[in-house]
């Protein structure tokens, strides 16, 4: 796999990395690598395919990430992700939930390394498209240095075809989901050790990423960065993807431009039966600061979740951050 094709992905996150989001997303940034959020094999081989699936041509290049640790599993599912066209299929090693827990996969499978790595196998010789994992720099009591190299060892050996490396450890006794993503302190310093460890082979990080810059410098000594919370709660870092990281001009001028291509998505998925608070729950993050902020996410969160609402709602709470008042009412 090509070094550059991870430069600057956006991170699988439960409840938000949905087909609405990274449609989203992919707006601002038309080179990031952009991940789904979760999906586990039990989903896919005993539930709805398509409504984990679905996907816009718009997305590409796509990710779909699987939770699992069964490789006849895993592998039937890389095999139905590659007829559905995603690019690449990631293996969730890094989750710490008690419900991920007890399906016995996600940040526990660091403790078994050659469990993963049948898992690894098996979805290489099932399928063409790259296979990577996603994992913590270690689990509970687990020495950071022995444990991440044995690891990352077992995953280049079972052919993986790059590693993506959240910078802290996870803590399944002790600490809530929500606090593994801020309590475990952030060691930079060991992912940066384990690229120089492993060569050429490609190492992406992921974890506390705040901006672009912070990005560019973790660049100078890995392959790849991996933005989750930013990139949600301030989109607007997104704008500058293009052109701050590949050299290439940025595709919109601003997140209001971005809202004016975002409407005609929102008409299709409306007369195909979504609602629009599914989309618009995506955008709140946007715009925070500015004049007009409060006013445009408080429009947005009380009357796309009305029935019958349309396109014209957004309409109406960008018209906040121009005037401070709102627009006409659609006749």
């Amino acid at each position: 796999m090509s070094n550059t094709l991870h430069r600057l992905c956006t991170a699988p996150m439960m409840d938000w990395s949905d087909r609405h989001c990274r449609y989203y997303f992919r707006l601002l940034a038309p080179r990031a690598r952009l991940y789904t959020e979760m999906v586990t094999t039990g989903a896919l081989l005993h539930g709805d395919v398509a409504r984990h699936l679905r996907f816009h041509r718009a997305e590409h290049p796509l990710a779909l990430q699987l939770g699992g640790s069964d490789p006849e599993d895993l592998a039937r599912c890389a095999e139905i992700a590659a007829t559905w066209g995603y690019d690449e299929i990631n293996l969730n090693c890094g989750c710490p939930s008690e419900r991920v827990q007890r399906g016995a996969f996600g940040a526990c499978l660091m403790a078994e390394p050659a469990r993963v790595a049948d898992g690894v196998s098996a979805m290489k010789a099932a399928v063409k498209i790259p296979v990577t994992v996603k994992c913590r720099i270690g689990i509970d009591d687990q020495d950071e240095e022995e444990a991440l190299d044995r690891f990352a060892d077992a995953m280049v050996q079972a052919g993986a075809d790059a590693l993506v490396v959240h910078a802290r450890k996870a803590w399944l006794q002790g600490l809530s989901p929500r606090e593994n993503r801020d309590i475990p302190p952030l060691n930079y310093d060991r992912v940066v050790r384990l690229k120089q460890r492993l060569g050429g082979y490609p190492v992406i990080l992921n974890g506390g990423v705040t901006s672009l810059a912070d990005a560019k410098a973790h660049l100078a000594n890995l392959d790849g960065v991996m933005v989750g919370r930013a990139a949600y709660d301030t989109p607007e870092i997104l704008l500058n993807v293009d052109q701050e990281i590949f050299g290439e001009t940025p595709p919109v001028s601003s997140l209001g431009e971005a809202f004016e291509r975002l409407i005609p998505y929102i008409e299709r998925e409306l007369a195909s039966g979504t609602r629009l608070h599914d989309i618009t729950k995506h955008l709140l993050g946007a715009f925070r600061g500015r004049p007009g902020a409060r006013a445009f996410r408080r429009h947005l969160a009380t009357e796309a979740v009305k029935p019958g609402a349309n396109a014209w709602v957004l309409r109406e709470a960008l018209s906040f951050l121009s005037s401070g008042m709102p627009a006409q009412s659609a006749a």
